[in-house]
């Protein structure tokens, strides 16, 4: 596989995760602050209050961050992962107030293998 099929925009992918966890009891804040920090500790930042993305170079890559997610899934709640290509994701349109901006996405990731 050469550099440029490994870099491809088509390759390259992007997790993103949903979640609406409850935060009512102590424990629920608990757990969802859990998440949250589980989530940063393996590479993912905020894309908003309660979604989270990271960049992976494959979609072998991904699996392997989706695999960690599903073992660390708060008891309640909704949690949703969307994988995407880069190329897709370079196709979001992001709106504050009335004018459109261009997206603030995280730089990529150095992965040391």
């Amino acid at each position: 596989m050469s550099d440029f099929d490994r870099l491809s925009e088509y390759r390259v992918m992007w997790i993103l995760v949903f979640f609406d966890l409850p935060t009512e009891t102590k424990k629920d804040k608990k757990a969802y602050i859990d998440f949250r920090k589980s989530l940063q500790r393996d590479g993912f930042t905020m894309f908003q209050f309660s979604i989270y993305v990271r960049h992976c170079a494959s979609i072998e890559n991904a699996e392997v961050h989706i695999k960690r997610i599903r073992n660390l899934l708060p008891k309640f709640g909704k949690v949703g992962i969307l994988c995407i290509t880069d190329k897709q994701f370079a196709n979001i349109q992001l709106f504050f107030g009335e004018k459109p901006q261009k997206p603030n996405a995280p730089g990529q990731q150095l992965e040391l293998f």
